[in-house]
């Protein structure tokens, strides 16, 4: 029963690896294919956003007027209000952490104990034990540890994406998704974000800042030949993962 567990999740590890396989082996000699464009309502596991919202106010209007609150151009305000608009989201990233910790520590003790005048026992006890009345208990202990950490970290992104407003939450904010694939020779590089940002936070050119979005979602990687050679084998991944050094 120890290596039970163990055992199910490398057959489990390697049932994965085999079921793809054969599609992997299918597409030999061909590029990646692109994802189809689907409707994300539509797709397995999306669930609608649900958020905290304040009350309702009650929307006032300027009598005798044509020019609308909130609006940036005469007649129609351009930005993406309804589902299904579009809007661009500018992608920037610029992370830099460095943190270094050391901790340095040791302590060392030494205790004696003996019995050179013992109402006269001092003497049996040394024969009984066979040390010398005076240092019948001698103990010294010392202990260490050095800690050191560093961390460096480095992220650049900048990209630009083109979204689509799948939900508007009673308050009015608007949930986005959005997904860029780019085919190069063998290799597929995509580009996922997805989040909720207020409307009045959308430029006046119908596009809006990575930073303004609320629970972003930001995913940037690929798939391919050059994907695939820079990942570990399936049989290594499981060993990493059960091997205990």
């Amino acid at each position: 029963m120890r290596f039970a567990r163990p055992a199910l999740v490398m057959a489990a590890a390697l049932t994965t690896a085999a079921c793809g396989a054969p599609d992997r082996l299918r597409n030999i000699g061909q590029t990646p294919a692109l994802s189809a464009i689907n409707n994300p309502h539509t797709q397995t596991g999306y669930r609608p956003v649900s958020m905290p919202m304040p009350d309702p106010v009650p929307v006032s209007h300027n009598p005798n007027s044509l020019w609308r609150n909130g609006s940036r151009a005469f007649f129609r305000d351009q930005r993406a209000q309804r589902v299904g608009d579009i809007l661009t989201i500018k992608v920037k990233i610029t992370d830099q952490a460095n943190v270094s910790n050391e901790t340095d520590r040791s302590r060392s003790s030494a205790e004696n104990m003996g019995a050179t005048n013992l109402f006269g026992l001092e003497n049996f006890i040394g024969r009984a034990t066979g040390a010398p009345p005076g240092s019948l208990v001698n103990l010294n202990g010392s202990s260490s540890s050095n800690g050191k950490g560093t961390v460096q970290r480095s992220e650049s992104l900048a990209t630009n994406v083109a979204a689509v407003v799948t939900q508007i939450l009673p308050n009015g904010n608007l949930v986005l998704e959005g997904k860029q694939e780019v085919r190069v020779n063998a290799e597929v590089r995509e580009l996922i974000v997805a989040g909720i940002v207020r409307p009045e936070d959308i430029e006046s050119d119908n596009t809006i800042d990575s930073a303004k979005i609320a629970q972003a979602r930001i995913g940037y990687g690929g798939r391919g030949q050059i994907t695939d050679v820079q990942q570990p084998r399936y049989g290594q991944q499981v060993l990493d993962v059960l091997l205990p050094w």
